[in-house]
C-alpha cells in the first residue's frame, strides 16, 4: 500500500501533511499521527494539513483531522486545512469543523498536484 501522506518542511518553518487518496478506517490513525509527528519533529509555527489529492473522508477520517488539530494547538501551533475541495469544504461545513480547521487555498508544489474529485460519508 501507498504512504497516504508526504509531509514537506517550508523555507518559512510552514510543515504540510498532503494527504493523498482517501481518509477513512484503513488510514485514519496513520494520517492523525502523520500530524502529530510534523508538529513533535519540527515544532513548526504553522501546520498546514493539504486535502488537494484526498478523494474521500470519512467519520474517522475527520477524527484523524481533529487528533491533528488538537496536538498543534495544544503547542500553540496555528492548524489549517488548505486546499479542500468543494465537496470536502461542504462536509467540514456541515460538521461545523470548517471554523476550527481555519480553510484556506495555498499554492503548494505538491509534485502532481491536481484539484479531486473529492466525497465525503
Amino acid at each position: 500500500m501507498e504512504n497516504s501522506i508526504r509531509t514537506t518542511l517550508a523555507d518559512d518553518g510552514t510543515v504540510t501533511v498532503a494527504v493523498l487518496g482517501e481518509i477513512d478506517f484503513s488510514n485514519a490513525d496513520e494520517v492523525a499521527q502523520g500530524i502529530r509527528d510534523a508538529v513533535l519533529d519540527w515544532s513548526p509555527q504553522t501546520v498546514h494539513v493539504d486535502l488537494r489529492r484526498a478523494t474521500f473522508i470519512d467519520s474517522t477520517g475527520l477524527g484523524a483531522l481533529i487528533e491533528g488539530y488538537r496536538a498543534a494547538t495544544e503547542r500553540d501551533i496555528d492548524f489549517a486545512v488548505v486546499n479542500p475541495s468543494e465537496t470536502f469544504r461542504r462536509v467540514l461545513t456541515v460538521t461545523g469543523l470548517s471554523d476550527f480547521f481555519g480553510l484556506i487555498e495555498v499554492d503548494t508544489t505538491t509534485e502532481g498536484a491536481e484539484p479531486s474529485q473529492a466525497t465525503g460519508a
